[in-house]
């Protein structure tokens, strides 16, 4: 099995790519997903929050007011370390649990959907290939308008709060452009497809990892003759 990471910006059509790759039968990881659920009430990382950032973030149901505690991090990036140091580590750990979930089921490779993969260093290493979904910047910037119902200025605050698009390109070793209409957007996620499904990296391990287990069985099958004999 190998990973791969996934990425994009805001408003640049990302989840719109990761559904057709369910459609086509990938396993999907999504760390947004993750990220709401290790913050749920009576959580180790929910506890943690409520200690440092206060109750004042709270729903009336005890879930975390997203929007509360979003607009704390966006204007105090201290806070925003703070909030990374407690998340982060319990979303890994979630990810790793559905990893090797995957694994065992016999994928041969699984994508991560995390929106700060490049901004994360750390964690492109660990993927053998990494995907960005880009549009240019007039596009990002139209279509962020235009689903969020915001002005010309807080929408380029939003966009500038993230590294720019045309830096991740950059890291990436594949990128998908969005900036197109969606036909042309589905046929790049396509050959993406295609082109893993093909892939034969990390072949060896497999063979070896079949290997193993081979002899592992012979060798049972030799001892349950000589016990038995």
């Amino acid at each position: 099995m190998f990973l791969v990471g996934l990425s994009g910006g805001i408003a640049s059509g990302k989840s719109a790519v990761v559904a057709v790759l369910r459609e086509l039968g990938c396993a999907v990881i999504d760390a947004d997903v993750l990220a709401r659920q290790v913050v749920q009430p009576h959580s180790k990382a929910h506890q943690q929050i409520l200690q440092h950032f206060g109750t004042e973030i709270l729903l009336e149901s005890g879930e975390i007011n997203r929007e509360a505690l979003g607009s704390i991090i966006f204007s105090q990036p201290e806070k925003r370390r703070l909030l990374n140091s407690i998340t982060h580590p319990e979303i890994l750990k979630e990810m790793l649990k559905q990893i090797l979930k995957y694994f065992v089921l016999g994928y041969r490779y699984v994508i991560l959907d995390i929106p700060l993969l490049f901004e994360t260093r750390g964690l492109t290493r660990l993927m053998k290939y990494t995907v960005l979904v880009y549009c240019d910047p007039p596009t990002q910037l139209a279509r962020l308008m235009k689903r969020s119902g915001l002005g010309v200025a807080e929408a380029e605050a939003r966009i500038s709060s993230q590294l720019p698009l045309e830096e991740k390109r950059r890291w990436a070793t594949h990128v998908i452009d969005n900036s197109g209409d969606w036909e042309s957007t589905r046929r790049q996620v396509l050959q993406l497809h295609s082109r893993l499904e093909d892939s034969l990296d990390f072949l060896w391990a497999r063979l070896a990892v079949g290997t193993a287990v081979a002899g592992l069985g012979g060798l049972v099958f030799l001892l349950i003759r000589h016990f038995i004999s």
